[in-house]
């Protein structure tokens, strides 16, 4: 991944609504989910979610096809994996492997909310 690639990905992701949607397709898997359900999970209304969207889709960060009447959105995973290989790559002075805290990327600790439940 370019450097600039990288900081199109982190943009996308530095705002909360836009960094909910990514986890929730995340969450949900390759099968993704249509705009609706996004919507209705997230709470986000039609428009405000459609701008969103087109942030992520312009990073390269989820991707969607048409089934019937609805557009489907899923995750990147490729341009997701790029992302973390890259921030591995340049932490700790190009030495990743003295990195502390290598768990896996992405996953809720038992402190913060899942994107799908209301924030509390």
């Amino acid at each position: 991944m370019e450097k600039k690639s990288a900081l199109a990905a982190l943009s996308a992701l530095a705002q909360t609504h836009r960094l909910d949607v990514f986890r929730y397709l995340v969450e949900i898997g390759p099968t993704g989910a249509p705009a609706g359900q996004i919507s209705e999970a997230l709470r986000l209304p039609n428009a405000t979610l459609s701008f969103h969207l087109a942030s992520l889709r312009q990073a390269g960060l989820v991707t969607y096809s048409r089934q019937g009447r609805s557009l489907v959105y899923r995750t990147e995973f490729g341009t997701m994996n790029d992302l973390i290989q890259y921030l591995t790559a340049h932490c700790c002075g190009g030495k990743p492997e003295t990195c502390v805290g290598t768990e896996p990327a992405l996953q809720p600790t038992s402190s913060e909310h899942r994107p799908h439940e209301a924030p509390r």
